[in-house]
């Protein structure tokens, strides 16, 4: 180990640092002064960012970097991704304040776990080592078990977290169990030297060929794909609004990376395989997911099984199997956590009394209540349904460009039929907060800090819309596209 290898893992050790210090300048505070434990973790979010910026700038122009023997790899697909970990994590915290204060839940452990939480995102983001990518996902994991079991008297929240468990448990052990075959069909743990193995025995290696199957498996749950989607709708509803919101944002992103370092870096030359079994995945997942998302009277179930339609769309992206498609893919997942932490904060915002506003029901009249809010969500749901202008509209169109181009024409059909069918239930909110009339006349207030951020991420969606290129040549640019 040198100091190059700390310097490049530096962001990593900040993240922990700050966790412990959070933890125990926690013994000693009241619970009136829990604040302070908000103000540490956005501080920990913001040097984070700064430190991952400064290694970004001594690193060789838009090399990679490698760390401990190479297993840990620092890129600019890695570093964007960190980057707007950090944003929407920060989000995630403005919005979660103004939630577990209401809610009486505000405890310094949701940002304790959330940090932890984000250490397993930042590990698998870079990890070039399947130890390393095990490491990464089984942190995430914990943290987001306890995280869905945070609200203690909750009946619903502990048998979501109980289900999370199980199948979380049992998709980490077929990720396990792949990885074990891949290791004993190549000897080496390294995805540098996994791939280098795959060139030499190729696809004719049977216990390579079932080692992928399981990987597909392992990397299907974690992207909440169908299906492996049974535990997405439950835990969205079951677990609080807060905990929703994070799971529903931050891991796609940690998930997107898993998969291209799994299958791009480790496994790129077993591509005829794999491609096969990622088209399977986004068929089923765009078709189940829009299609069960209409019959939702939940808002929480409907954005669950909505993720599940994203989802395939962003598998749409990897298997193109170009550097195109992995850029586009790339895009699509970062815009889909900003879009997804917009709509969980827009719930929360309307939520009160200690009754979350998660039927669609409370939502009508909401133009009527406060015309600002109502545009805000109406942004999200027409960038999520992939209205023109909105960011979500050229998400979806780099995603069925990049698959038209690996001559997948049957899949941009399927990807565009079902996104119309899609855009009813999401136009169906914006029908409600305009031309119903409303449940309740009671004020929407939030703290300033709340509705400033909510305002932007709800901006965003159009001013992103507009002024793509620069994000979308960026992310090109990770995958030399």
């Amino acid at each position: 180990m040198t100091r190059t290898d700390f310097l490049l893992i530096a962001p990593e050790l900040w993240v922990l640092t700050m966790t412990c210090v959070i933890l125990m300048v926690d013994l000693f505070l009241k619970e009136e002064r829990r604040g302070i434990v908000h103000l540490l973790a956005m501080v920990t979010l913001v040097f984070a960012a700064i430190i991952t910026l400064r290694v970004d700038d001594s690193m060789s122009s838009g090399s990679a970097a490698l760390a401990f023997n190479g297993s840990f790899v620092r890129d600019q697909m890695g570093e964007m991704l960190k980057l707007f970990s950090y944003f929407v994590l920060a989000m995630v915290f403005i919005y979660a304040k103004f939630c577990l204060r209401q809610f009486r839940m505000f405890r310094s452990d949701f940002y304790t776990l959330s940090l932890e939480a984000l250490l397993g995102i930042m590990l698998l983001i870079s990890a070039n080592n399947l130890i390393m990518v095990y490491l990464g996902l089984e942190l995430l994991a914990l943290a987001s078990y306890t995280l869905v079991a945070y609200d203690r008297d909750s009946r619903r929240g502990s048998e979501a977290a109980m289900k999370y468990f199980v199948l979380g448990s049992m998709a980490s052990g077929m990720l396990l169990y792949g990885m074990s075959m891949i290791y004993g069909a190549t000897g080496t743990l390294d995805l540098g030297a996994i791939a280098e193995a795959v060139k030499v025995n190729g696809a004719d290696d049977i216990m390579l060929v079932f080692g992928l199957v399981f990987l597909i498996v392992g990397i299907a749950f974690k992207f909440g794909a169908a299906p492996f989607h049974m535990w997405v709708p439950d835990v969205y509803q079951g677990a609080p609004v807060s905990t929703t919101l994070f799971i529903s944002s931050l891991p796609k992103m940690a998930a997107f990376a898993m998969a291209f370092r799994l299958l791009q870096t480790g496994l790129g030359d077993l591509q005829g395989d794999w491609m096969q079994m990622l088209a399977l995945l986004a068929v089923l997942s765009i078709a189940v997911g829009n299609l069960a998302a209409i019959a939702q009277t939940n808002i929480k179930r409907m954005l669950a099984y909505s993720t599940i339609g994203h989802m395939g769309f962003v598998f749409m992206g990897l298997l193109a199997g170009t550097p195109e498609g992995y850029g586009a893919g790339m895009f699509y997942v970062i815009v889909y956590s900003l879009m997804s932490a917009a709509a969980f904060g827009m719930v929360i915002l309307l939520s009160g009394h200690g009754i979350e506003a998660e039927k669609l029901e409370d939502f009508k009249g909401l133009n009527q209540r406060n015309p600002w809010y109502a545009a805000i969500m109406a942004m999200v749901m027409f960038s999520m349904a992939g209205v023109p202008v909105f960011v979500g509209f050229f998400a979806k169109w780099l995603v069925i460009q990049a698959a038209l181009n690996a001559g997948l024409v049957w899949l941009a059909i399927v990807a565009v039929v079902f996104s119309v069918v899609g855009a009813f239930y999401y136009i169906r909110v914006v029908k409600l907060m305009y031309f119903d009339e409303p449940v309740t006349t009671t004020n929407i207030d939030a703290p300033v800090d709340f509705r400033a951020v909510i305002s932007l991420n709800g901006v965003i969606m159009l001013g992103l819309g507009i002024f793509s290129g620069s994000l979308i040549q960026i992310c090109m640019s990770s995958f030399g596209a």
